[in-house]
């Protein structure tokens, strides 16, 4: 059974020119550094060269979007790959917001539009506000998201953990960022439209709304959980419910 081992490093001896010397790791590190100290560097230093070989080592991966989701989607043959994979004009005009109940419309630029997106990281959206529209509160569980305000003017905002608001009104030119997975919304409180362009960096952000989660979900939560978590009656959730059922 082995119960020890030493690390031997080469190094060029100061008193010997250009001789390469063994040196163990007493001699290399002062006494105040410990083996564990020492063997929990190496293992980050493993762990970090492990994650970069996980990162993509060819060119490019267009998503074949007919193929089956591992995690994402796998490599259509590069052989098929064309212009059209990397090209999206979809956020060229403001989206329609007349038929949406919140007066804001979302119009996304991820791999399912672009796939040549796919292993890139990094994404677009373009969101539309009519007056006085809003983006409710959401979260992207796996992107951080910069918005630049292209018209018009916004109070946008985050939640941190704690429940400090962090918000700001923006204006034409203005960039806002949100974290990774943290609630935030944009409000357009004007009698004129707003429009801004979302950077993501994920190919799949991903988004969730608070409302829907919670008085959304399929199967629904239980009515008495919600009135519990909320201090409401289980009348009230089931009237909140009704304004998220799905149509």
């Amino acid at each position: 059974m082995i119960t020890g081992f030493c690390l031997i490093f080469l190094r060029r001896d100061a008193t010997q020119t250009g001789s390469i010397v063994p040196t163990t790791v007493s001699t290399l590190f002062p006494s105040s550094i410990s083996m564990t100290h020492l063997l929990v560097t190496i293992m980050l230093l493993a762990a970090h060269s492990a994650f970069a070989e996980t990162n993509m080592l060819q060119d490019l991966c267009v998503a074949d979007l007919k193929g089956s989701k591992v995690n994402g989607y796998p490599c259509k043959d590069p052989s098929q790959v064309t212009p059209e994979d990397f090209y999206y004009m979809g956020l060229a005009n403001a989206a329609d917001t007349s038929n949406t109940s919140m007066g804001s419309a979302v119009t996304a630029g991820n791999v399912e539009k672009i796939p040549g997106l796919n292993m890139m990281g990094t994404s677009m959206s373009r969101i539309d506000y009519a007056p006085g529209g809003l983006n409710p509160p959401h979260l992207h569980p796996r992107a951080s998201e910069a918005i630049f305000v292209l018209e018009g003017s916004l109070f946008v905002g985050f939640l941190t953990t704690s429940g400090k608001l962090i918000s700001k009104h923006v204006k034409k030119g203005d960039v806002f960022a949100f974290p990774r997975a943290l609630l935030h919304f944009q409000q357009n409180p004007n009698k004129t439209p707003a429009s801004v362009i979302a950077a993501f960096d994920s190919q799949n952000p991903g988004t969730q709304s608070v409302g829907p989660s919670l008085f959304g979900a399929n199967p629904p939560i239980p009515d008495d959980l919600l009135a519990k978590a909320f201090s409401l009656g289980t009348n009230e959730i089931q009237n909140i419910k009704g304004k998220f059922q799905k149509k």
